[in-house]
């Protein structure tokens, strides 16, 4: 059913709404991510549906000091950041994404804590301890769109696009650490996809993936 514009999974027993769905999209700089997910968004929105669409790092305090740091090209010591990350995703989990999955709502975030695995992990910690820690404070993703392309395409795609560069993440040694972590990835709900084609051939996948996920939930309900 729908309700005030927005999906909610049909009522259970004892008339509880049933959780919603994360579904997460991930991927290198200039992977496309971004652009992908906002077209699913709109294909959605011309469904009837109305997904709560967020990201990570946030635009609230945390967030902001991420992107600042990023930007600044000063990098800070890498137990830093991360307890950067984690404080960021704390706030994201208990205002945004834990009150819309309780509601009902489809949730589509760019980038999760699979981001943190991946780069924070590149920055020399220990990728499956923050992977270990993340699962067992977080919401884990429903699906996991993983846009697969090599470092050295995306770094020219941001390149290309202009805007505010971010020179702590944004270098292609740093990049080849942080696909070499994806790739090593293997995760229930981890879809990947090939970032390498047509905007629009890659759009009608991603829909595909998103539409597979909300039948399949429809034909588990009694």
């Amino acid at each position: 059913m729908r309700a005030c514009g927005a999906w909610v999974w049909t009522r259970g027993l004892g008339g509880h709404v049933k959780r919603g769905r994360l579904i997460v999209f991930e991927g290198l700089d200039g992977c496309g991510k971004s652009t992908q997910l906002r077209r699913v968004a709109e294909a959605l929105r011309e469904r009837g549906l109305d997904p709560v669409v967020t990201r990570e790092p946030t635009d609230g305090a945390w967030g902001r000091r991420i992107r600042e740091m990023a930007q600044s090209g000063r990098a800070v010591a890498p137990e830093t950041e991360l307890a950067w990350f984690f404080e960021d995703r704390r706030e994201h989990m208990r205002d945004v994404v834990r009150p819309a999955l309780e509601a009902g709502r489809l949730v589509l975030s760019d980038r999760s804590y699979l981001s943190t695995v991946a780069y924070q992990g590149a920055r020399g910690l220990d990728a499956a301890k923050i992977l270990a820690d993340s699962e067992a404070e977080f919401e884990r993703p429903d699906c996991v769109l993983l846009f697969v392309i090599p470092a050295r395409e995306g770094l020219a795609r941001v390149a290309a696009r202009g805007g505010v560069a971010e020179p702590v993440f944004e270098n292609l040694e740093f990049l080849e650490r942080v696909e070499a972590i994806f790739e090593g990835l293997d995760l229930p709900g981890l879809v990947r996809i090939d970032g390498r084609r047509s905007e629009d051939a890659i759009a009608a996948e991603v829909l595909a993936v998103v539409l597979g996920q909300l039948d399949g939930l429809h034909e588990a309900m009694p």
